[in-house]
This record gives C-alpha cells, sequence and structure tokens, in this order.
C-alpha cells in the first residue's frame, strides 16, 4: 500500500444510504468527499463481480474508512465510517511519519 491521492470527476450515492451512514456512523457522504481529496490508502477487492475501494482517509483530525466503487469516471461512495485500529495503523505504517490529519 502506498499513499495516494486522487482527482474524481463527480461522486454519487445512494439518498437513503447516505441517510442511514449518518445515523450509524456519524459520516455524512459529503464530508467524505472532501476526505478522500487528501493523501490516503487504498485497498481493493471483489465483492460479487464489483471492485470496492476502501479508503483510509484522515479527516477533521482523525482517520476515517470510505467503501466506494467507480462506474465509468464517477466515484460511488458506499459507506463511510471511523477507521478501526488495524486500518489507522496500516496508514501509519505506509505514511512515513507525515503529519496530515
Amino acid at each position: 500500500m502506498d499513499i495516494v491521492t486522487r482527482d474524481f470527476i463527480s461522486f454519487d450515492w445512494d439518498k437513503k444510504k447516505r441517510l442511514i451512514n449518518i445515523e450509524k456512523h456519524g459520516i455524512d457522504f459529503e464530508d467524505a468527499v472532501e476526505a478522500l481529496f487528501e493523501p490516503h490508502i487504498e485497498i481493493q477487492s471483489d465483492q460479487n463481480g464489483e471492485v470496492r475501494i476502501r479508503a483510509v482517509c484522515p479527516f477533521m483530525g482523525r482517520l476515517i474508512t470510505i467503501i466506494y466503487t467507480m462506474r465509468g469516471e464517477t466515484c460511488r461512495i458506499i459507506s463511510a465510517r471511523a477507521a478501526r485500529k488495524n486500518e489507522q495503523q496500516s496508514y501509519h505504517a505506509n505514511n512515513f511519519g507525515r503529519n496530515t490529519h
């Protein structure tokens, strides 16, 4: 894993899922958009034939994990939550001591 930055063209998400995510995790997908433009690490997986990307990003003094998939040039956000301990460790291990959050 390396630290990456992305230049996304557009974003999309399910409106109901966004509201559920805010209630469950306290993170709005609109805020997740901002975090995805920060340097972060990404882990790809294939779920049911769809490539999903788990991005561990700095956001407002903490690390969050955003799950998304690309549909053409559109980034479709699936979920956003506080980063788990192992995700935080992976981020810091690959961040080489840079203080970006």
